[in-house]
């Protein structure tokens, strides 16, 4: 079936608006990508992935070179903060029998890995650009660039990230991202040779965790307590970091903490989430990703369900002929799903807060994993 929507504007060139030009680009469809920062930069360490985001990068065709510039393994072992194992969360082989069931890779080289499919597909990319004005003419857009050139498309998406320009146009109404009360610092460390999985230790207002990211390199990632969302003066990163380890008698700990330098590329984010209510599109101006249902990062799914959206985006205008039946089938199909991985990620972040049942935080992680694996 020809859809209506065969010309296409993504606005933002993050994970989800990569993965849309791909998913539509494969259909035949005219994609025009706009990204504002002119180096198309992704900032961050490492990127904790979970055997759906697999699923999604095979469909994406991206698999294989996340399998070579990256690293994938299976389960995630649980330790107390005193060291002690107490179990090993299960990570399904969902993206195939030979293909473990999680891993991590640096955040750079994802984004480089979809921009090279983004332009390999044959995504008209122009960086340095964002839009000035939207218009619903009703059977298209009509917008305006910060280049001065204006073009009209059957479809726009706003994947513009947690601070959407596009939504704040469209959706004005739609309240803030939210501060969940806690912060991750992440930093990029030597990978010791008995980490080869993800490893978390748990119990504690300091969470830290280890994910390897390639043969040489792991990243840590350090989950803080922190009740007021004030600003971290980044000449103070390597004392603070250090300092939120210090108290742990773990070896591989220690070691870490005497590791943590300026060239660790340390960042720090306070963690924000959104869930946009339905309808996720006005007319022929549709939102996907962090723009409508940003997560924190406690189940690692955030990029996995703004892929995921793309691919389902694109999947439903290529089932459907008429664009808003294709809009609403997409929302119908992503909205749980979506919903389910913000208010568990946030439930497990208060848990974690108020030291709160570990039967609960347990049950939440498994049944979130359990659900993810089914097909999307």
């Amino acid at each position: 079936m020809t859809s209506t929507a065969q010309r296409v504007l993504i606005i933002g060139g993050g994970f989800s608006g990569m993965s849309a030009a791909i998913a539509l680009r494969r259909q035949g469809v005219q994609v025009d990508l706009v990204e504002i920062d002119p180096g198309w930069r992704s900032y961050g360490a490492g990127i904790s992935l979970g055997g759906a985001t697999l699923r999604a990068f095979s469909q994406l065709g991206i698999l294989q070179d996340f399998l070579r510039e990256g690293w994938a393994s299976d389960n995630v072992a649980i330790y107390t903060p005193e060291g002690v194992k107490v179990g090993e969360i299960p990570t399904p082989r969902i993206a195939g029998p030979a293909v473990p069931g999680g891993g991590a890779i640096m955040r750079p080289v994802l984004a480089r890995i979809l921009a090279r499919a983004t332009r390999a597909a044959g995504t008209d990319v122009r960086l340095g650009v964002t839009f000035e004005t939207i218009e619903d003419l009703g059977d298209e857009v009509s917008v305006r660039f910060t280049d001065g050139q204006t073009r009209r498309y059957d479809l726009v998406i706003g994947a513009d990230g947690l601070y959407s320009k596009v939504r704040q146009t469209l959706f004005p109404e739609v309240q803030a991202p939210k501060y969940s009360g806690q912060a991750v610092w992440r930093a990029v460390l030597p990978r010791p040779p008995e980490i080869t999985t993800a490893v978390m230790w748990v119990g504690g207002d300091v969470k830290p965790g280890v994910n390897p990211v390639s043969n040489e390199e792991m990243y840590l990632f350090v989950t803080e307590h922190r009740p007021v969302n004030d600003r971290v003066d980044p000449a103070t990163f390597v004392d603070h970091l250090s300092g939120l380890l210090k108290g742990f008698r773990v070896p591989l700990i220690q070691r870490m903490c005497e590791q943590i330098s300026e060239g660790a590329q340390i960042v720090f984010r306070p963690l924000e989430g959104l869930l946009v209510p339905r309808p996720w599109h006005r007319g022929r101006v549709v939102l996907i990703g962090d723009t409508v249902h940003a997560t924190t990062p406690h189940m690692a799914s955030g990029a996995c369900i703004g892929i995921e959206d793309a691919l389902v985006l694109a999947e439903e205008l290529g089932r459907h002929a008429e664009t808003e039946a294709g809009l609403l089938a997409f929302q119908a199909r992503r909205w749980e799903r979506c919903r389910m991985v913000v208010e568990n990620s946030a439930r497990l972040g208060e848990i974690e807060m108020t030291h709160g049942s570990k039967e609960e935080h347990g049950s939440i992680m498994r049944e979130t994993h359990m659900a993810l694996a089914q097909p999307i």
